[in-house]
């Protein structure tokens, strides 16, 4: 996995063909290629439940999931778009149709997850501004949907509360989960899935505090920041918050181009120090 992880971050492939059943741990868009069924002898069979040859040649397992949808798109995890919570912390999104789950980020800040009559999470609510009271109000409520393609979360923009509050309604209880929390990012891969699919993070690096946030649709990060006679200020270095702090973008590929502390982030992503994140 160490090999795996650096590959990840080396060549950032946009999709990776594994002979034979990956393992659980591999992040990615994972083509699974059934490694026995695609021996020659059973290249010219007829019988549809063996594998198919696809026009450049690579051999897929017809029976795993559709040959067009596979190749164009991926599985986007090791278990054919089932996914699978990454560490305990990722489990709150899973569990009994109906109940909210109660929970605490690395900061001791607590969380409300809905699950839904799935056992999928339909809705999340933080108590927190994420270091970014521009962007966020404590507490704010993020929508989940789950992608039909790759079975992966997907959190929405968050939903500022600048008045009342509303109730945050379930009818099977609370259950309150502590969960253990590794939360740095293993490989540029594994960074790109978070932010790209809603997550939010918060980081340090070289002292300095940064969060990354999904205002209007689009991705935001910057340094953090704090409110001191209705301005905003920039948490590192105490100046008045500009455009200079932020970067907005369309994509996590994007946001790895942001200078942080005088490195770009996509140097040094898996090295920085991760406090919270959606995912």
């Amino acid at each position: 996995m160490k090999s795996y992880n650096e590959m990840l971050n080396r060549i950032e492939p946009q999709k990776i063909i594994c002979y034979s059943e990956p393992f659980e741990e591999m992040q990615g868009d994972i083509i699974y290629v059934d490694y026995e069924l695609s021996n020659w002898k059973y290249l010219n069979s007829k019988d549809n439940r063996l594998p198919k040859r696809l026009e450049n040649g690579i051999i897929v397992h017809k029976t795993y999931t559709q040959l067009s949808e596979l190749f164009f798109k991926g599985t986007g995890s090791a278990y054919g778009g089932k996914w699978k919570p990454k560490n305990e912390d990722s489990e709150r999104l899973l569990g009994k149709p109906g109940e909210i789950k109660e929970s605490y980020n690395s900061k001791g800040e607590k969380r409300w997850t809905k699950i839904g009559s799935d056992g999928r999470a339909t809705k999340e609510r933080h108590f927190s501004n994420h270091n970014r009271g521009d962007k966020h109000t404590n507490p704010h409520d993020h929508e989940i949907g789950w992608d039909e393609n790759s079975g992966k979360p997907s959190f929405g923009s968050p939903i500022n509360f600048f008045d009342s509050i509303p109730e945050f309604k379930s009818y099977k209880g609370v259950n309150v989960i502590m969960a253990k929390r590794n939360y740095n990012f293993e490989s540029i891969s594994d960074f790109k899935w978070c932010v790209d699919f809603g997550g939010e993070v918060e980081f340090t690096w070289k002292g300095n505090v940064y969060s990354i946030t999904h205002p209007d649709g689009k991705i935001n990060i910057g340094a953090g920041c704090y409110q001191k006679d209705g301005k905003y200020f920039n948490m590192n270095t105490n100046q008045e918050y500009s455009s200079q702090d932020e970067m907005w973008a369309n994509t996590a590929d994007e946001i790895l181009e942001f200078n942080v502390a005088g490195d770009r982030l996509r140097d040094v992503i898996t090295n920085v120090d991760v406090v919270h994140r959606t995912f």
